[in-house]
């Protein structure tokens, strides 16, 4: 496990490589990911966790009531992000990509929990700020939010042209790699847009180096292995006390 901590009765958790490829659609057996799934879910103590078919877009997923088809993994809706109100934990899949999980807290300190695909088209689009709003749609304030691993901006290289347009959509989101070429910083975008709106940024996660899924042999990247493999950015509803694994 990458990360775990417990933020009043909230647990959040991003696994790394030794919890195995958390998704069904890149090409693992269905059922050795629905195995890899509930080892993570006994560990952490979580319930069942649900999960959005992801397509780098805007979609907000809202769980909130509704029961969860545990034994088809391939049938999850699209959307790219979840968003819960009820208890129901969440979760998003990632290998590069950011995924950000969002806390709010209703009325007498009923917990909103949501997760977000940040991909680049996704980011660009607007997906957090969507996922933002449908936490807030629940009556939900004092946001909180995790930025989980995803590659950093001095490791996110793209083309000048690209880098171009997305700093034309999204100001301050273009930077340069640390080989000095075109690059894109998603964390630092996503923490910006996220304090626009008035959501707080958790501080563990502000060193991107340190979160890089690049960098470090133990989160997957698909930009470094073209790998199948998937981390997972968890939050449910939890009793324990906080503490980092």
């Amino acid at each position: 496990m990458w990360y775990r901590t417990d933020s009043g009765g909230v647990g959040v958790a991003f696994t790394d490589v030794s919890d195995g490829n958390l998704a069904a659609h890149t090409g693992d057996e269905p059922a050795q990911v629905a195995r890899r799934r509930r080892r993570v879910e006994q560990k952490l103590g979580t319930g069942l966790v649900r999960y959005a078919w992801q397509v780098h877009g805007t979609a907000v997923l809202d769980v909130t009531g509704t029961a969860s088809n545990a034994t088809d993994l391939l049938a999850a809706p699209e959307a790219d992000a979840v968003v819960s109100a009820d208890g129901t934990p969440v979760g998003i899949l990632t290998a590069d990509c950011l995924p950000v999980v969002l806390v709010g807290r209703r009325a007498g300190g009923v917990p909103v929990l949501a997760v977000a695909h940040a991909g680049r088209p996704g980011l660009l689009a607007g997906v957090l700020q969507e996922t933002v709003a449908a936490v807030r749609a629940h009556e939900a304030l004092d946001l909180e939010a995790w930025i989980g691993p995803a590659v950093c901006g001095a490791c996110y290289e793209v083309p000048t042209e690209m880098a171009q347009q997305a700093e034309e959509a999204l100001p301050g989101v273009a930077t340069t790699t640390s080989w000095g070429t075109d690059g894109l910083d998603l964390p630092g975008a996503a923490r910006s847009i996220l304090e626009d709106h008035g959501v707080r940024v958790r501080e563990e996660t502000a060193d991107r180096a340190a979160w890089c899924t690049l960098e470090h042999d133990e989160l997957y990247s698909y930009r470094r292995d073209k790998t199948r493999g998937r981390l997972a950015g968890l939050v449910w509803v939890s009793e324990e006390s906080g503490r980092n694994a």
